[in-house]
């Protein structure tokens, strides 16, 4: 896989670049719309802007993430005020070195106009403290805002991966609950099967092998087609057509076109499969349906059966098999599926549908 060319740090360093670009430039570019010319006073702006650069690095690089994002907030304020006051003792010795002939010569001419006419005097020294005192606290905070930003951005995202490591920890927890919990049933359903039919049994057999190999490696794959989910889904109903009897009504209807859509496999087979464990019985008829519709990048799913007298409590019904689906249906599509199950005395039904984008 190629590597972006910005992302990471080289973006976050080119934003820095291009941001002292402009800081730079923007004096010389307001100086010669207002005066026509660049010189006058523009080296002084180099030098005081590289002032509050030092300013802006020294907090952002060492002070805050070694001090103030450590709680040593007492240390942080003690030396950013030694710094400001160091560099401010820079900042006046510059500013006195790199006054130009030119610009001499008008601050002595303003100030014969302002003795000409009275004017107010020029601002004394403690107002260029002022200005950089002030000018020094925002771009210390600007600093701090960055960096404080920054911190809870990758605080953000380290929580996100934590989330999804442990979302993917519970998820392959899950999907390994469905193949033992599967195989369990499937060959109490060809055990049955032996002293019924022995070539039925020999057929169910060879119908599970094909299964089983969709389990072990298909299945671990995080999305599959959904061709490849029915394909499964058929190979298990003629598995189980194999121990029904003319009492048993089992409808399928699956689409002939899946639009390419990629699912989370074993999504719907628990939900078939409790449909067949519950539903069917073989002294009254009994029946199972099962539609499955692709419209507009959306799935529809709906199984539904009868309800057969087992002596069992209606609270088992669901089993393992649809509490594992549920956990799974939360964790793989978050606020974009909808699971309900309705039931009364002679029916139970699944009713989902899932919001998929086409690949």
């Amino acid at each position: 896989m190629k590597r972006k060319l910005l992302s990471g740090n080289r973006l976050h360093i080119l934003l820095h670049v291009l941001a002292w670009i402009f800081l730079f430039f923007l004096p010389q570019y307001l100086m010669m719309l207002a005066w026509g010319r660049s010189g006058m006073m523009s080296g002084r702006l180099y030098f005081n802007t590289a002032v509050y650069a030092a300013v802006f690095y020294i907090n952002y690089i060492w002070l805050i993430p070694r001090f103030f994002l450590k709680d040593r907030k007492w240390m942080y304020f003690l030396l950013i005020s030694v710094m400001v006051f160091a560099l401010y003792w820079v900042s006046d010795w510059g500013n006195h070195l790199l006054v130009t002939a030119d610009e001499q010569r008008f601050m002595e001419a303003m100030r014969e106009i302002w003795k000409k006419n009275n004017f107010p005097k020029p601002p004394p020294r403690e107002f260029h403290i002022y200005i950089y005192l002030v000018t020094s606290i925002l771009v210390s905070g600007f600093a701090m805002g960055l960096r404080v930003m920054g911190k809870l951005a990758k605080n953000e995202a380290e929580r996100k991966d934590l989330e999804k490591a442990k979302l993917n920890s519970e998820l392959a927890l899950l999907k390994s609950q469905i193949s033992p919990h599967f195989f369990f049933n499937t060959m109490n359903n060809i055990y049955s099967l032996i002293s019924l039919n022995q070539n039925d049994a020999g057929e169910a057999v060879l119908k599970l092998s094909h299964m089983m190999r969709y389990l072990l490696y298909e299945s671990e794959s995080e999305l599959i087609p959904l061709e490849r989910e029915i394909s499964f889904m058929r190979n298990y109903f003629d598995l189980m057509k194999l121990r029904i009897n003319e009492k048993v009504t089992v409808n399928v209807s699956f689409p002939e076109e899946t639009q390419n859509i990629k699912v989370s496999p074993l999504l719907f087979i628990p939900f078939i499969e409790n449909a067949f464990k519950h539903g069917i019985s073989y002294r009254e008829k009994s029946f199972i349906d099962i539609v499955l519709q692709v419209d507009d990048g959306k799935i529809n799913f709906m199984c539904r059966n009868s309800k057969v007298s087992s002596g069992k409590p209606v609270e088992k019904h669901s089993g393992i098999g649809l509490e594992n689906a549920r956990k799974r249906l939360k964790l793989l599509y978050p606020g974009k599926h909808k699971l309900e199950i309705h039931e009364n005395d002679e029916m139970f039904q699944v009713l989902l549908t899932i919001q998929i984008s086409e690949s």
